[in-house]
Formats: structure tokens, C-alpha cells, sequence
């Protein structure tokens, strides 16, 4: 017996299992989501340019400890206050970038002017409403993302059911990562908000791969298809997942790290929504549909014979 006749028939008796399993561990992540929503008030936390503030970059002639430029900055305000080394392409480090809900950073400039050898420093300033204003627009740069995507994938099927499928599966990968985002107490930025919209576009090529071999393939029976797609889709997955690791471990941006890190947690989520989540209710879809359609010829038959 082949590996794919294991896996056909593994599938065709655990299917409904595997399914609900998905559909149990994604809960588990959106009442994560909803617990802190009811705790904090926020989804997430915000970074500065989301909620207004300034950030520092602070190159050195000569490094420092950024543990202790943490600890001598932070006496001099009560407002949020954060503190990490930059580096270039190379990974060398160059020096520090402050991260502060401070409007005015005048006193923390200057005394980092004369603490530390400084080369250079630029300071760039995100007031409140106008953090507050892009925030609210990238969420609905996120919703109309999700509206276009849904009507291009009903117009490509024509049926409601796989269409609402393959928008379900995409919505369990965003909330999977905010979920992941959460636990990992990470502040996002502007460009995390981007990196969500990019997780769209990655979240639904599989489900369209999958529902296509599911309903358009004439050979075959259902979890057969499912198989092939399978076979191609978790291949997609994991390099495009290996692709954004490398890329996480590889790159001394922080922006970088955070579009990248995103992106792999959405990855991860697509791989259980996907084959077990969006496959489940295919099988269960096309089943349903074809014992309908049985059914109906039965009655006509019946008819035939009595008439």
C-alpha cells in the first residue's frame, strides 16, 4: 500500500476529528485575543507609531551598555520608555534607538549628548492624533482587503460555502499570529500592521490551490484530491515559511523582524487551518452535495417507474 493510499484512507476515517481539533485549538487563540481585548482595552499593544510618540536613533563612536542607558533615561520621565541596540546589514553594532511616548524629548537628547560619544542623532516625533488617525486607516486598508479578496474568490467559484471557507481559513491565520503577538508581548508598529495585509495575500493561495483541486478535478475521489493539493500546498507552506525564518534570524532591522516574525506565525497557522480546517469542510461540503444529488436521482427513478 502506497503512502498516499495510507494517508486516503487515515483521512476518510479521522477527517471529522482532525477538524474539530482545528476548529478547538483556533478558539482557544481568538479567546486569547478576547481576553485581552477585555483586560487592556486593545487588541494589541500599539508602538509608537500607532499611539504617537518619538523615536531616537542614537549612533556611537564608542558603544555603551543599553541596560544601563535604559535605566539612566528612564529616571528622567514617567512615560513609557524603550531602549535596544541597532546594527547595520553586517551586524555590527553602530548603537542605540529610545522608543518613549514622550512628545518632547529635549532633556533626553540632551542628556544623551552628554552621557555618550555620540556620532549622530536624529529624532523623528508621531503625535497622537496623527498615530491614532494611521491606525485607523490601516484597519481599514485590513477590512477592504478582506471584502475585494472575499468577491474575487466568489466570483472565481460561484459558491458561497467554499468561498466562505477559504475567507474563514484567512481570517485563523490573522487572529492565530495577533494571538501569537500578544503572548509575546511584542509592541506593533505601522509596518506590522503591513505585514498583516501581505499575511492575506499568503493565507488564501493554498485554500484557492485546495478548493480548485477539490471541486474542479474530475479524477479521483474527494480525499484524493485533497491529497494532491496537499502534496503541492504544505510544500508552498514550509518554504515560504523557511524563506521568512531566515529571513527573521538573518536581518538587524527591527521592522524587518517584526514583517517577518508575523508573517511565519500566519504561515504556521495555514498549514492546520488549511488541510485540516478547509479540507474537513470541503469533504464534508462535497459529500453533502453528492448525497443531495443522489437522492434526487433516486426520486427521479421512483417517478420514472411509477409513472
Amino acid at each position: 500500500m502506497s503512502f498516499k493510499e495510507k494517508y486516503v484512507r487515515f483521512y476518510d476515517k479521522h477527517y471529522k476529528k482532525l477538524l474539530f481539533a482545528a476548529i478547538v485549538f483556533f478558539a482557544i487563540f481568538a479567546g486569547l485575543i478576547v481576553f485581552n481585548y477585555i483586560k487592556t482595552g486593545e487588541l494589541f499593544q500599539k508602538g509608537v507609531s500607532l499611539k504617537g510618540g518619538s523615536i531616537i536613533t542614537v549612533q556611537l563612536n564608542k558603544l555603551v551598555d543599553v541596560e544601563k542607558v535604559q535605566t539612566e533615561l528612564g529616571k528622567l520621565t514617567t512615560e513609557e520608555f524603550n531602549v535596544r541596540e541597532f546594527s547595520s546589514a553586517t551586524g555590527d553594532k553602530l548603537g542605540f534607538i529610545v522608543e518613549t511616548t514622550l512628545q518632547n524629548v529635549s532633556p533626553v537628547v540632551s542628556k544623551i549628548k552628554s552621557d555618550y560619544d555620540v556620532k549622530t542623532i536624529n529624532v523623528e516625533t508621531v503625535g497622537p492624533k496623527l498615530g491614532q488617525s494611521f491606525f485607523r486607516q490601516m484597519i481599514v486598508a485590513i477590512l477592504i482587503a478582506f471584502i475585494l479578496m472575499a468577491l474575487v474568490v466568489f466570483v472565481s467559484f460561484r459558491v458561497l460555502l467554499p468561498s466562505a471557507y477559504i475567507i474563514l481559513s484567512a481570517v485563523v491565520d490573522v487572529l492565530f499570529s495577533l494571538a501569537m503577538v500578544i503572548l509575546l508581548n511584542v509592541k506593533i508598529s505601522a509596518a506590522g500592521i503591513a505585514a498583516f495585509l501581505m499575511l492575506i495575500g499568503y493565507s488564501v493561495d493554498t485554500d484557492i490551490l485546495l478548493t480548485t483541486r477539490v471541486l474542479k478535478a474530475r479524477e479521483g475521489a474527494t480525499s484524493e484530491r485533497i491529497y494532491n493539493a496537499m502534496s503541492t500546498g504544505i510544500v508552498m507552506t514550509l518554504a515560504a515559511m523557511a524563506a521568512t525564518g531566515i529571513a527573521y534570524i538573518a536581518t538587524p532591522s527591527e521592522v524587518l523582524k517584526q514583517i517577518m516574525m508575523i508573517l511565519f506565525f500566519g504561515l504556521m497557522a495555514d498549514l492546520p487551518s488549511t488541510w485540516f480546517q478547509n479540507a474537513g469542510l470541503l469533504k464534508l461540503y462535497v459529500e453533502k452535495k453528492q448525497k443531495l444529488a443522489e437522492e434526487k436521482a433516486e426520486e427521479k427513478e421512483e417517478e420514472e417507474e411509477n409513472g
